[in-house]
């Protein structure tokens, strides 16, 4: 939706005429807010007496809307004044709110009026109804929301709309839909027994088995290889702090509702840790440094915690506790394009392994109006904004602004990649901190012999191992790579007869150190077959009678290639080959 703004007004457009299709079943309906989303729109409603739209109301919603959209109907901007605003909105409470709200912020007041219908709103939309495809929108679902997000306010009903330029790329989306339903990593997960989750330990606070610890560990062992080549060092913080370290960052003023909080016996209170960035400080000042000693990078997994909302939570994509392979470059202000270019190039490595396409670049710079939620001076954020969009350049990157997407310490370079199912996801991002080493007043000696401050970057390759974990899934199809596959082979003899032969089949991959599985179990082969495709190994291995007359073996590979004939020794050595080279299929 990037830059798009005909489909934004569309879009829009629409969430208006939700709201007339609604107000003609329910004329007292009290009305929220109709925003663009993603994959089209949405409208919040307070209905009378409590009432909830059935799904054959949204049918007649949809159909009243397209009905509204074959007349033509034109969008008509009007700017107000806050007396007539409120006049026209007295019946309606929640617009009446925001208009006190609006005022407040010294914002101006516009309305859109299309038919009879006239909507507080400050745009866009299109200018008639006409512009909009019937076939290219559809009403969806509907969910409870609380006016505001707050959980304090009334639970109001919205309903959600799908919304596209036309018929094809509507079906196109729910296509795409479907496919991802089959490819949900909470039900892959499952399948793969990668992790799970307990009613006694929680919600998001996922369980990995053994198979899905293989996983994480190759994950991070893979970023750590890539790192080690540029000279990070591992450190290893505690899961807690007190509220000290994190009131001299900063953390705890603008990030204390999210903290995880703890009270020992004596009064004291900690914070268990929602980043590391704080602990690396203290860690690089445990000692002078020497410009010599520049820069010092640092590189740790570990888990941080935040206090999501329950809503929230939704399978590895919203957790509690967050895997992060964090790592924190203290440097000085000449070394800075270096080292982020290092890490660029890191990321590049990484992602084109797994086979995403089309990585773009967000610059994610902060909100001038809303600088308070920001650490330092503006001063600071436009000589460290300026530095990125030098690095920008100097790259001969076009990227997407990202205006308001700044951490609350620096701005952000996050790369945005598309996957299997062409959905655009965030997956890494660099950032440049000149505020936290002011905060903790690190410095190095210069040539000179004076002080000079240091300049912070923080880079996450995975971001959360949780989330990638569950990218990764899904743009797989849970069919991982051979080298990341927590069974790499399966070995299934024909019969018991059959049995020796393939335990010593079994026994030799082992040896090689290629993670195998042998299913001897009673049950028949092609049950056997079957499962060991629905757990997608990469090679399964099948063993009859012509496999040890010829002391051979038959390979199938997941993607339905045959390797016939080969002897052990052979098929160990291509599929070391494959791990060593990270190939996929």
């Amino acid at each position: 939706m990037e830059g798009n703004d005909k489909l934004h007004n569309i879009r829009h457009s629409l969430a208006h005429l939700l709201a007339i299709a609604v107000l003609e079943k329910d004329p007292d309906v009290k009305l929220g807010i109709g925003p663009v989303i993603d994959n089209g729109f949405y409208y919040d409603f307070e209905f009378s007496n409590g009432y909830v739209p059935t799904p054959e109301d949204l049918k007649s919603f949809q159909k009243s809307m397209k009905k509204l959209v074959g007349k033509g109907l034109p969008f008509e901007k009007q700017e107000v004044s806050v007396e007539e605003a409120k006049k026209m909105f007295s019946s309606q409470k929640y617009k009446t709110e925001l208009i006190n709200e609006f005022t407040n912020e010294g914002k101006d007041l516009t309305l859109y009026k299309t038919g009879d219908f006239t909507d507080l709103c400050k745009g866009g939309h299109v200018e008639s109804t006409k512009e909009i495809d019937p076939d290219g929108f559809m009403i969806s679902h509907t969910a409870g929301a609380y006016w505001r997000g707050d959980e304090k306010n009334t639970m109001l009903t919205r309903i959600y709309g799908l919304a596209f330029e036309n018929g094809d790329e509507l079906k196109a989306y729910i296509n795409q839909q479907e496919e991802a339903k089959k490819r949900d990593h909470r039900k892959l997960g499952k399948e793969l027994d990668l992790f799970t989750f307990s009613d006694l330990v929680g919600p998001g606070l996922p369980l990995w088995t053994p198979k899905g610890t293989i996983v994480r560990e190759l994950l991070d062992d893979y970023i750590w290889e890539l790192r080690q080549k540029y000279g990070y060092q591992k450190v290893t913080i505690p899961h807690i702090t007190k509220k000290d370290l994190y009131e001299k960052s900063g953390h705890w003023k603008k990030f204390a509702d999210e903290l995880f909080k703890i009270e020992t016996r004596e009064g004291h209170l900690y914070a268990v840790k929602p980043m590391s960035c704080p602990h690396h400080t203290q860690i690089f000042d445990r000692k002078p440094h020497s410009y010599k000693e520049m820069p010092e990078r640092y590189a740790e997994t570990t888990m941080v915690y935040r206090d999501e909302q329950s809503g929230e939570l939704s399978g590895l994509s919203r957790v509690l506790c967050i895997t992060q392979d964090d790592a924190h470059v203290f440097c000085r202000e000449n070394q800075v394009e270096q080292e982020i270019f290092a890490i660029w190039d890191i990321i590049d490595v990484f992602y084109k392994t797994f086979g995403f396409s089309d990585i773009k670049i967000r610059f994610s710079s902060h909100d001038p109006n809303s600088f308070e939620k920001y650490l330092g001076s503006k001063e600071v954020w436009e000589k460290a904004e300026n530095a990125i969009l030098s690095l920008l350049k100097k790259r001969g990157i076009e990227y997407i602004d990202g205006k308001g997407e700044a951490a609350m310490y620096g701005p952000k370079i996050d790369f945005i990649g598309k996957d299997s199912l062409g959905r655009m996801l965030q997956v890494a991002t660099i950032q440049l901190d000149f505020n936290l080493p002011e905060n903790f007043d690190l410095n190095c000696t210069n040539e000179k012999g004076e002080k000079e401050r240091v300049v912070m970057i923080h880079c996450a390759i995975m971001g959360s191992l949780e989330r990638f974990t569950a990218t990764l899934i899904e743009h797989t199809a849970g069919n991982f790579p051979l080298w990341l596959s927590p069974v790499q082979v399966k070995v299934l003899p024909v019969s018991k007869k059959h049995a020796d032969y393939a335990k010593k089949i079994y026994d030799a991959l082992s040896q090689a150190q290629i993670r195998t599985e042998l299913d001897d179990s009673d049950e028949s082969l092609g049950k056997r077959i079957r499962i060991s495709k629905i757990e997608k190994n990469p090679y399964t291995l099948i063993i009859g009678e012509k496999e040890i007359e010829s002391g051979t073996i038959t390979a199938e590979r997941r993607d339905g290639l045959h390797l016939d004939n080969l002897s052990i020794d052979d098929f160990i050595e291509t599929a070391k080959r494959e791990i060593e080279e990270k190939k996929g299929w």
